[in-house]
């Protein structure tokens, strides 16, 4: 068991006294809706069974000390719960101690330190939200050490909350809200504009879920990212001069086609355009799913990938070549980039009988074409957040 070895590792780091909580919180994949969230639009992720695992143990003092398997090398990190603020931005301690500020600031004041071991199974960098992964894993500890009374929806929003104004990182409710909420077997159509969510099952006849990483890494805060939501948020304000809209999800295609010229700029215009179009997109994949139909599911996820490429331009050579080859494969369903983009993950619905020559194949036409290996994983959906023990 993953979680007994990182037991072993709190242990040998921290001594075995007082009372040990081991936690999990997953990763998520988002399987259309990307770049949606923060358009007031609807995405529809699900969690996975790889994530991260947490081993925590209150302290007497206000002292914090964490320590990474994923990053050895770094050693324990310590500090304080007094005066926390974010340290240079590689810094990983600024999840955990991002969520412990942001509880503070709802109102939920931390009194003593921690000891935290975390171990990740999701690969870094590669969009399948390890940092939303560890602030919900933090919430959960907190919760559980400190009696707060919070919901796991809370969670989501204060991991957001803690990302937007501690890290920096301007990002949506989506990442967290599907690791919070994350029930096995179901993806969460959730309205990020009023978190009016439902749980639609994944019935993949026959199919699995394929996710392949790049390898390329990529930081959210130093990517485009925020860039784009910017570009977002001016094509907004331009055209609610001519139609009254809270949000670009608020619009239909036929909408965005009569009044998009009132966005002056082209390439704003490109960036509205995607927000809108995913958004019916995903509206039209649930309903597919719902109807048994996974060929149409996978027809969206293509028309998703294509949008991303070239109209928000998120993609990249990297992605855009994990795609285009999953496309050559005989049993792909679908394929699209998945996550924030510039890097990351590409996610496929592959027939059984396909996915061995679809990693063989995409994987050679990927390393001959950018020079290094991707990694593939064929994943399963799992539940939110869990204590083990």
């Amino acid at each position: 068991m993953i979680w007994e070895s990182v037991l072993a590792k709190f242990k040998e780091l921290f001594g075995d006294e007082g009372e040990i909580g081991v936690y999990f919180a997953p990763g998520r994949v988002n399987m259309i809706g990307e770049h949606t969230d923060y358009n007031g639009g609807h995405v529809f992720p699900c969690a996975l069974t790889i994530g991260t695992y947490g081993v925590a143990r209150k302290r007497e003092d206000k002292k914090l000390r964490f320590y990474s398997m994923n990053f050895e090398g770094l050693g324990v990190l310590e500090s304080s719960i007094e005066g926390l603020k974010p340290e240079k931005e590689a810094d990983w301690t600024n999840y955990p101690k991002g969520v412990i500020w942001a509880f503070g600031e709802k109102g939920m004041r931390v009194d003593c330190g921690m000891d935290l071991v975390l171990f990740g199974n999701i690969p870094n960098g590669s969009g399948l939200s390890s940092s939303a992964s560890v602030e919900v894993l933090t919430g959960f500890i907190l919760r559980d050490m400190f009696g707060f009374d919070v919901t796991n929806q809370d969670l989501a929003l204060i991991g957001q909350y803690s990302e937007n104004k501690f890290n920096g990182v301007n990002c949506g409710i989506m990442d967290q809200f599907a690791i919070a909420m994350g029930k096995a077997g179901h993806a969460i159509f959730l309205d990020t504009a009023t978190l009016k969510y439902e749980y639609a099952p994944i019935k993949l006849e026959n199919a699995k879920i394929v996710i392949s990483c790049s390898n390329k890494k990529r930081g959210l805060g130093d990517s485009k990212y925020n860039e784009r939501r910017g570009e977002c948020e001016s094509a907004l304000s331009q055209i609610k001069e001519v139609i009254e809209i809270g949000a670009l999800g608020d619009l239909t295609e036929e909408q965005f086609e009569q009044h998009k010229d009132a966005i002056k700029d082209e390439v704003c215009r490109r960036r509205a355009k995607h927000a809108v179009y995913e958004n019916q997109r995903t509206v039209k994949a649930v309903e597919a799913l719902k109807n048994n139909d996974v060929k149409l599911f996978g027809e969206l996820m293509n028309a998703s990938h294509v949008s991303l490429r070239d109209d928000y331009e998120v993609t990249g050579v990297e992605l855009d070549t994990l795609v285009e080859e999953a496309w050559k494969v005989d049993g792909v369903i679908g394929s699209r980039m998945t996550g924030a983009g510039f890097g990351g993950c590409t996610v496929s619905i592959v027939k059984d009988e396909a996915v061995d020559a679809f990693i063989e194949k995409v994987g050679a036409a990927y390393k001959e074409k950018i020079g290094y290996a991707a990694d593939f994983y064929v994943v399963e959906i799992g539940d939110g957040p869990v204590k083990l023990a």
